[in-house]
């Protein structure tokens, strides 16, 4: 066997070089000098850890603006001359607010650009349509205002491009809201950057009418000032619309799909939107045979009808049970309704749990389930295969089918 400047000098002998190791090591402990090294004391790697994987910060409300008839642009900048950690187009942030009685948190996708994150005036926006079945978008339209300070981190989830892994061209499936990663993603293509990278979007965006689509002037623009931009609407309840109409469908898809870029690699599908039109695309690219390494999906939120997920056992959705809470040594019994996510009787609670993507996949609200039954969704079920072994669940994809007992973390 030839060498490569290793010698192996058998399995003791160099299990015993370990102790050498420690021995250099702790002779070299005990030889400095007590006093800290001027030069060397700060520490720049903890420096950068600090500014790209921050703690909670404090933001400030800059500007609010309307997004369309339902929807609002809210932008935040840091306090205190603080620069926001680098995030890439189709991450979120995640906002905790205190509503009533009730600790939330909520992620929501930043549609601003990266590049607006380091400028000399440094800021993010997110887009938030108030049409939603839940509290927190009518809580945020009618009590947030420019000037009010929210605490929030940034940022999180894997769902952007990536030119190691994705193609140059790109197709994004949007619904709604949906646009929020894309507006983001087009706005890097266009001026930031990614705008001599080759990448190239195509955006298809699914609404209802013509006027209530969110961000259509700020798409308008980027569509006409980038020729590597094309914004395709569909509008599914607008007779009077002149371009496609109808539901986002595979001939749709297909009509639009690119050839395959300058590395041979065919097109990557990215998704954003609402449930019932995840389901549609994703079985529009099955048919079409697009591999699944080839159809990236941002967080696909669970229905608020938890009985249109598959394999709820329908009937238990009317019940309420008993959940009690350990935490520590106390213990806190609570209601919780069986069509509700466990995460929303501790919020109506006031109990403060740690969420941030409320969706099954990031892990944050990861709880410990002592007894009971529980049912969880299958489409973002991101448990560890020994978490479920031993019944380890996340709070916010979980819903309760009997009472339950459960251990969270303490948070102050």
């Amino acid at each position: 066997m030839k060498s490569f400047g290793t010698n192996v000098q058998g399995f003791l002998k160099d299990v015993k070089g370990v102790d050498r190791i420690v021995k250099e090591r702790t002779d070299k402990w005990e030889k400095a000098s007590a006093v800290p090294n001027e030069e060397n004391k700060f520490d720049y790697i903890r420096a950068v850890a600090d500014e790209i994987h921050p703690l909670p910060m404090q933001c400030k409300i800059t500007d609010i603006r309307d997004a369309s008839k339902t929807a609002k642009t809210f932008r935040f900048a840091p306090l205190d001359g603080k620069k926001l950690p680098p995030f890439q187009s189709g991450q979120y942030a995640n906002f905790r607010f205190q509503i009533g009685e009730s600790n939330v948190t909520r992620p929501y996708s930043i549609s601003s650009a990266p590049y607006e994150a380091r400028t000399e005036d440094p800021f993010f926006e997110i887009t938030v349509r108030r049409n939603r079945p839940y509290f927190a978008p009518d809580w945020m339209f009618e009590n947030l205002k420019v000037g009010d300070t929210v605490e929030c981190c940034l940022p999180f989830s894997a769902f952007y491009y990536e030119p190691l892994r994705d193609s140059k061209n790109l197709v994004a499936l949007a619904g709604g809201s949906g646009i929020a990663p894309f507006h983001s993603l087009a706005k890097e293509i266009a001026y930031g950057k990614l705008k001599d990278s080759g990448v190239k979007l195509t955006i298809l965006y699914g609404s209802v009418k013509s006027d209530d689509i969110i961000l259509f002037n700020e798409l308008d623009a980027i569509d006409k000032d980038c020729d590597n931009v094309k914004v395709v609407h569909i509008l599914s309840d607008d007779p009077d619309w002149k371009g496609e109409k109808g539901f986002l469908n595979k001939e749709m898809i297909e009509k639009y799909t690119m050839e395959d870029d300058d590395q041979g690699r065919p097109c990557t599908y990215m998704f954003c939107g609402p449930y019932p039109m995840w389901t549609f695309c994703k079985k529009a690219l099955e048919e079409m045979g697009v591999p699944e390494r080839r159809f990236r999906c941002d967080v696909v939120n669970n229905p608020k009808d938890v009985t249109q997920i598959p394999g709820y056992p329908v009937g238990k959705e009317t019940e309420t049970y008993k959940v009690t809470v350990v935490r520590g040594i106390d213990e806190t019994v609570i209601d919780a309704l069986a069509s509700e996510p466990v995460v929303v009787a501790l919020e109506k609670a006031a109990i403060k749990v740690d969420t941030h993507c409320r969706n099954g996949e990031c892990g944050f609200c990861r709880t410990q389930l002592l007894s009971g039954d529980i049912f969880v969704s299958p489409i973002n079920d991101g448990r560890r295969a020994m978490d479920k072994e031993l019944g380890w669940f996340h709070v916010c994809s979980a819903w309760p089918l009997s009472d339950l007992k459960i251990k969270i973390p303490i948070m102050e």
